[in-house]
């Protein structure tokens, strides 16, 4: 007896999305196994752009080094002030009987106006005193002490931090044309050795060369951005003695 055998026929219109749909599966498994052997174990994806900061800067402090007024509020560029860094009235006192030098060479008491506190832009207060001369005229150490740093920033210009002999303020100089020949950080400065020249460098308007000058007492790491910054046009002119 003969057993006749039913072909069975397979309908393409079923099957071929099937099989068209399979080998993009396909397709796309083998693309990402490619991919995952292209990656090492470790991949650590780079940092975003305003997560890389100077190492020299702490993780918070502004771009520039400028000192800046305290409060809650203040979003202004500059040193970090530390809230258990007091200045006294003591600090003053003592900063008088050093007899500081003025900062720029040739200019008298008589010359110095008090512009500490006063407003600047983006809602921040001055915090040091400007002294104006004609471009090029010697900037002088106050009193010996060590060059903390050399920096650059968008609002100081040419700038330079000098530690007092003791570490306790750091005497800020900015606006600088330029820096006087040898000049470099760990430079141990003499009293009245010239550190720069008054220029415009910076925010300083161009036909206004000056020397921003502050004084700042260091925070308890003694970060030389940092600190709280005092009136200097106090440490020479006493109002309660005049």
């Amino acid at each position: 007896m003969t057993v006749k055998r039913r072909r069975r026929f397979v309908n393409s219109e079923v099957v071929a999305p099937w099989a068209a749909l399979s080998f993009i599966l396909l397709m796309w498994w083998a693309g990402a196994r490619a991919l995952n052997w292209a990656i090492p174990d470790r991949f650590v994806p780079p940092a975003p752009l305003s997560a890389r900061v100077d190492p020299h800067l702490p993780r918070a402090a502004p771009v520039d080094a400028e000192p800046r007024e305290t409060g809650p509020e203040i979003t202004s560029a500059g040193p970090v002030i530390a809230p258990d860094t007091k200045v006294l009235g003591s600090d003053l006192q003592g900063l008088r009987l050093r007899s500081l030098l003025l900062p720029v060479r040739g200019i008298d008491l008589d010359d110095l106006h008090s512009s500490f506190a006063d407003p600047r832009g983006s809602g921040r207060r001055h915090q040091a005193i400007d002294i104006l001369a004609p471009r090029g005229t010697d900037v002088v150490a106050v009193e010996d002490g060590v060059v903390a740093k050399l920096f650059t920033s968008v609002a100081g210009g040419l700038t330079v931090y000098q530690f007092d002999p003791s570490q306790t303020f750091v005497y800020y100089y900015a606006h600088l044309d330029r820096y006087a020949p040898g000049m470099r950080e760990g430079l141990a400065l003499r009293r009245g050795d010239a550190i720069g020249a008054v220029g415009t460098t910076g925010n300083a308007p161009e036909n206004t060369p000056h020397l921003h000058f502050a004084i700042l007492k260091l925070d308890p790491d003694k970060r030389w951005w940092g600190g709280t910054a005092l009136d200097p046009y106090l440490v020479w002119r006493d109002p309660s003695a005049e």
